[in-house]
């Protein structure tokens, strides 16, 4: 099925549509029969909202060609890195590779992702995902269309001798098991498995927008890296999803490139360099100290 493209870029993500597809109808099914009203003027559990999960899923369509390209781009330095840089080379067909790099590679995530919520450049290319104030499996085909920083940050992995195929197949299997995390289906799972992996507890705290719950449980598939570098965060309450600013509209080229704007337009007004600077590299939401008025 996936023959017209070069064999490292062949994705599991495009595989596993159809596994995608069935649970979304089966949670569609289970939101349209169980759900009632909670009275907190929020949306239901689980619940599905068209317009939504019509942008949801257009962003995820869009994003597998632009996951294409990026891949396309980086796949040269890739290459570059692993033929000449590389101490030595990792045999991609040995099982350790894999294992190895799949947890490699998700520990670099956690580091992506934490980027991500705390550099406001970054975030711009991950807020869309975090835009909907539903969180269900329609959420986790939100995706981002800028895969730039992911593609540094995997950089070390050719660096360090794993195949670009591999590294590009143990990112795509990690945003695979991803997808189910996204849904308020499941409750809180077995202890030994919350402690180690990312569940859909874990994730409904990280697109939580309630203060106790901002910028926390980066981890993708394991959120182990959580508990040891000080992000991780237990549910407590259901939390209110969406942006601590909702953007509110369903337009998918908005929803992208938003934030892009509202860089440029605080940069440009911007009173000083260090202002400027901080505006882009600085944490979302920053602003500069209001000057001090002498009596």
């Amino acid at each position: 099925m996936l023959d017209f493209l070069p064999e490292p870029m062949r994705e599991p993500t495009v595989l596993a549509i159809p596994f995608f597809a069935v649970l979304l109808l089966l949670e569609t099914y289970a939101a349209a029969k169980l759900e009632r009203e909670d009275g907190d003027g929020r949306p239901p559990k689980g619940s599905y909202e068209r317009r939504d999960a019509r942008t949801s899923i257009l962003m995820g369509l869009v994003s597998i060609g632009t996951s294409a390209f990026w891949k396309f781009v980086a796949l040269f330095g890739y290459s570059a890195l692993f033929a000449y840089v590389a101490p030595w080379h990792l045999p991609v067909d040995a099982w350790y590779t894999w294992v190895i790099g799949f947890i490699a590679l998700d520990f670099l995530f956690y580091w992506e992702h934490r980027i991500a919520h705390r550099v406001r450049l970054v975030w711009a290319t991950h807020q869309a995902h975090h835009s909907s104030e539903y969180f269900n499996f329609a959420t986790a085909l939100r995706q981002k269309w800028n895969n730039s920083m992911g593609i540094i940050m995997w950089a070390p992995l050719p660096l360090l001798g794993f195949p670009p195929a591999v590294v590009f197949a143990v990112y795509s299997l990690n945003l695979v098991y991803q997808f189910w995390i996204h849904t308020e289906r499941i409750d809180k799972m077995w202890k030994p498995f919350e402690f180690v992996m990312n569940t859909p507890s874990h994730h409904r705290v990280h697109h939580g927008s309630d203060p106790e719950y901002l910028d926390r449980n980066y981890g993708g598939t394991f959120i182990v890296w959580d508990r040891l570098f000080g992000s991780f965060q237990p549910e407590l309450d259901r939390p209110h999803y969406g942006l601590t600013k909702p953007v509110e509209t369903y337009n998918i080229w908005t929803l992208q490139t938003h934030e892009y704007v509202n860089i440029a337009r605080d940069v440009r007004e911007a009173p000083s360099l260090r202002a400027k600077l901080g505006y882009v590299f600085g944490p979302p939401g920053w602003a500069p100290a209001p000057e001090k008025v002498s009596s």
